[in-house]
């Protein structure tokens, strides 16, 4: 690999050259504002790109700096990259989420979900609450044995004003989760909602805590596997589309 995918602190000798010297802080800014950087490279670009939503997804209010994140206004930027970007052929969304802001999620969930390139998801560890829409958001969605999605209604956090207007708001705000996932999924909507407020599977709370094969046998997920199965079904997805749109090219 090339000396300039790594960052130490070594000084270049003197006659050295110094034309990389301004790529280590883009490559550091890179790593902590997105997470992820395109370095090292393996030989060979490669057509899938991966994106993670990991942490608690952050929207329109700044979290505490000790929280693990995924800020929605780089993951949005990245999605509209990914589209335009003709090298990329697939996406790979890797969750393993709590949750979080809720028009955030559906933002994520919303643009995935319209992409027109190929795209799997895959649930490791967990991919909770507004998790679960943006997994099954893409093309075909994939979950761990062990991973869970916890299903659960809306809830707010800090001063609630206690008039019908705002009931009715958390209730439209309730529809869209729904309705956005019943669409993307196989799950049916009495089902859904039969366990979101499901009584006893959540202590003091309401909700339920599906875990892999169940999310399967809901219509929640396609299928239980890993980041081997995943890979496997993109590239297949991916060699698809390529033979549709070259057949349509022939016509």
């Amino acid at each position: 690999m090339d000396n300039d995918q790594y960052i130490t602190n070594e000084q270049p000798e003197e006659g050295q050259d110094k034309g990389t010297e301004g790529k280590a802080p883009n490559l550091i800014e890179k790593i902590q504002q997105l997470g992820q950087t395109n370095v090292p490279q393996m030989s060979g670009d490669s057509k899938i790109h991966c994106l993670t939503i990991i942490g608690q997804i952050e929207g329109h209010m700044q979290l505490p700096p000790q929280n693990k994140t995924t800020k929605y206004e780089h993951v949005i930027p990245q999605i509209v990259a990914i589209e335009q970007n003709p090298k990329i052929e697939g996406l790979l969304v890797i969750l393993n989420t709590v949750g979080g802001d809720v028009e955030a999620g559906l933002a994520i969930s919303e643009m995935l979900a319209s992409l027109s390139k190929p795209t799997v998801s895959i649930v490791l560890g967990g991919g909770h609450s507004i998790g679960v829409p943006i997994a099954v958001s893409c093309d075909y969605s994939y979950i761990a044995e062990t991973a869970t999605m916890t299903i659960h209604p809306v809830r707010l956090t800090g001063l609630v004003i206690g008039v019908p207007q705002t009931f009715e708001y958390l209730d439209k705000m309730q529809d869209r989760v729904v309705n956005f996932v019943t669409k993307n999924s196989n799950i049916t909507e009495d089902r859904f909602k039969e366990l979101m407020f499901s009584k006893g599977n959540l202590t003091r709370d309401i909700g339920t805590n599906v875990v892999g094969s169940d999310a399967v046998k809901y219509g929640l997920i396609n299928e239980v596997g890993g980041v081997g199965q995943a890979i496997k079904k993109l590239n297949e997805l991916i060699e698809a589309r390529n033979l549709s749109e070259g057949g349509q090219m022939l016509q």
